[in-house]
C-alpha cells in the first residue's frame, strides 16, 4: 500500500487573515510548492455522519476570481457525483444551478461597475 500526502501552508499576517497559501503533494511531478488563493476542503466524518470543513481565500483574491473559484467547484462536485452514484439526473441539476450561478455573480459585478 503506497502511502501520500498533501501539505497545505497557510502563512496569515498580523491580524491572523490568510496572506498567502502553498501546497505540496508526494508522488506530484512539481517540485516547489504551488500557490493558492482560496480553498474549500471537505472531509466526510463516517462515524459522525458529518461533513468537516476548512474555507480559507487570501487577502488578495478577488471577488471576480472567487466567483470563477465557486462555479468550477460546483462543477467538478457535479462530475464527482456523477462518478461515485451514476445519477446523471442530479448531477445535470447541480450543473444548471453552476451556470445559473455563475451567470448571476457575473451580472452582479457588472451592475455594481456600472453603478460606480
Amino acid at each position: 500500500m503506497n502511502k501520500h500526502s498533501i501539505n497545505i501552508n497557510v502563512h496569515l499576517d498580523n491580524e491572523k487573515m490568510p496572506e498567502h497559501m502553498d501546497w505540496s503533494a508526494t508522488g506530484s511531478n512539481a517540485e516547489d510548492p504551488k500557490a493558492a488563493k482560496g480553498m474549500l476542503l471537505s472531509l466526510w466524518d463516517g462515524t459522525e455522519k458529518t461533513a468537516l470543513r476548512i474555507d480559507l481565500w487570501t487577502k488578495k483574491m478577488m471577488v471576480d476570481e472567487m466567483n470563477d473559484f465557486f462555479f468550477q467547484t460546483l462543477m467538478t462536485m457535479a462530475d464527482t457525483y456523477t462518478r461515485a452514484t451514476r445519477n446523471e439526473d442530479l448531477s445535470n441539476e447541480m450543473r444548471t444551478f453552476a451556470r445559473d450561478f455563475k451567470t448571476k455573480a457575473d451580472q452582479k459585478l457588472m451592475d455594481e461597475e456600472a453603478a460606480k
